[in-house]
């Protein structure tokens, strides 16, 4: 389910019984162009987008139980794409099922299923390809005897299982659901058949067997009926919504899911329960502090928070990270360049006073030139980058931002904070503290004291040399002075002689000038 199945809906999932869980579809475009990285601070495995967005989130809890769903349409790049989570999952799934105007567009999803040549290229790739089971999943045809011959295709190329929605690509759920097109199915094919699209019949743990007989399958997908209520795996029966809501929100804390993605996944879970004292408020709610007061969950949250940033703080100890990120380094064009690692998040801010206002009024009372902006695009994934110019130095961060503004913004911040200056801030980010603030300007300000010390240091030493080198021109301009006195005599006496002591002269004078520009150069004003 796009959007459902991030990391906390899986493991309350798991928590409740289900024996396998499925990641919302993933596009192999998008999982090619992010990063793999150990998540120490949550013990995770992420894949990050260069704007910092998750594409996918991977814990412990998981492993050995968690499929990667692949929208796909082309093979090498699938395998590409499945090559970088093969580790982390137990088995990829090709999602040839999703009737999604985006997937179907990108030939994609249901669009495959009239593709048979391109089915086959894509399954068998993978199948060949990688170290753990490859399955996929379909929706039914109009006829039901192409769609065995599609079922049978997709089995010659050795795939684990095969998942069947037993709808057509047009259909939504209020339709009825084909049971005996997964049956016909199930009892043509040799490998499991794993039967979806029952969630209209499924309102309980018993149905779920009642399903899979009905449909001859070997095991049972559940998508909505799961997304309403994840205790409907529980063997035991269901629990009251209020406290499934509450187990999935101390996932979303612990896991640092996002609040957008946790808003909708509790409006989809109290669909029908939206006339519950949270309800109302669910629906207006910002930020995960608005969520857990909803839910009277604060000091649970809170705490998840404290114990994040003690091992943050414990985690850049280890590494020993000074100044908390800050860098300081020289730029290709040999301007000094200082980056923090901030973020713009315009929910800290009002319209009417952002960090580039504040940054241009506090450029304005110092008297520098107007802050300039050079701003560059990943056209891949359409994530911007940027650094302003202040004082003859520059200022970024290490981030891609999705939206150019928010780039901008984010340089802006770095900048202010290194010099100690109010950003315009109502509220702290959940990455930030008043504390990492003042230590970046610590940091900071040693270093530009540093620097004022090198270099008075080197004006002292110049200064020096400066002194040596007049005492040096002074000794030369006595000799100098002699021997003008003596030649004006040679030459009145012994004039051919002082022809060629003139000669001599000149290519001492040339050597001079090759060996030491500025003597020859004050030798040359006082002859």
């Amino acid at each position: 389910m796009v959007r459902v199945c991030t990391l906390p809906m899986r493991l309350l999932a798991l928590d409740y019984g289900a024996d396998l869980v499925y990641c919302e579809e993933i596009i192999d475009r998008k999982l090619l162009l992010s990063q793999r990285i150990e998540n120490g601070v949550l013990g995770t495995i992420d894949f990050v987008m260069s704007d910092g967005t998750i594409v996918f989130r991977t814990c412990p809890q998981e492993k050995g139980k968690v499929i990667f769903q692949l929208g796909t349409s082309d093979a090498k790049r699938a395998l590409a794409a499945a090559r970088m989570v093969e580790k982390d999952v137990a088995g990829i799934d090709i999602n040839m099922g999703c009737p999604k105007e985006f997937s179907i567009k990108g030939g994609m999803g249901c669009a495959l299923l009239t593709q048979p040549e391109k089915v086959k290229r894509i399954l068998t790739t993978l199948v060949e390809g990688l170290s753990i089971p490859v399955t996929c999943k379909i929706r039914v045809l109009p006829d039901l005897d192409k769609t065995i011959e599609l079922a049978k295709l997709i089995e010659s190329t050795k795939v684990a299982a095969l998942a069947v929605h037993g709808r057509k690509r047009d259909e939504r759920p209020h339709h009825k659901n084909r049971n005996h097109f997964i049956q016909a199915i199930a009892s043509a094919l040799a490998i499991p058949v794993i039967a979806n699209g029952g969630s209209r019949e499924i309102l309980q743990f018993q149905d779920i067997e009642k399903f899979r007989i009905e449909t001859g399958a070997s095991s049972v997908m559940i998508a909505r009926a799961a997304e309403w209520n994840c205790s409907i795996f529980r063997k035991e029966g269901m629990i009251p919504l209020y406290d499934v809501v509450r187990q999935y929100l101390r996932y979303a804390f612990k896991y640092d899911n996002n609040e957008i993605n946790t808003k909708y996944c509790l409006l989809q879970m109290m669909h029908e329960s939206m006339d519950m004292p949270e309800g109302q408020g669910t629906l207006s709610v910002k930020s995960m502090d608005e969520i857990s007061t909803v839910w009277g969950m604060t000091e649970e949250y809170d705490q998840v928070q404290k114990d994040r940033k003690e091992q943050e703080s414990l985690i850049k100890q280890q590494k020993d990270e000074v100044g908390c990120g800050f860098k300081r380094r020289k730029a290709d064009d040999g301007v000094i360049l200082i980056e923090l690692p901030v973020k713009f998040d315009r929910r800290c801010y009002l319209p009417a006073m952002s960090p580039k206002q504040s940054l241009h009024e506090w450029c304005r009372k110092c008297c520098f030139m107007s802050p300039v902006y050079k701003t560059e695009e990943h056209a891949e994934d359409r994530s911007f980058h940027c650094r302003v110019l202040v004082d003859d130095k520059w200022y970024t961060t290490p981030f891609w931002e999705k939206k150019k503004q928010f780039a901008e913004q984010a340089a802006a911040m770095c900048c202010l904070l290194v010099h100690g200056i109010h950003d315009g801030r109502i509220k702290e980010p959940d990455d930030q503290t008043p504390e990492m603030r003042q230590e970046w300007h610590r940091v900071a300000s040693a270093q530009i004291q540093e620097e004022t010390l090198l270099m008075t240091a080197n004006a002292e030493a110049n200064v020096k040399r400066q002194d040596e080198n007049k005492e040096c021109f002074v000794t030369l301009e006595t000799q100098l002075l002699k021997a003008s006195s003596w030649d004006c005599h040679k030459t009145q006496k012994y004039p051919e002689e002082s022809k060629k002591s003139e000669e001599d002269d000149l290519k001492v004078a040339k050597t001079m000038a090759n060996e030491n520009p500025l003597e020859c150069y004050y030798t040359a004003d006082f002859t």
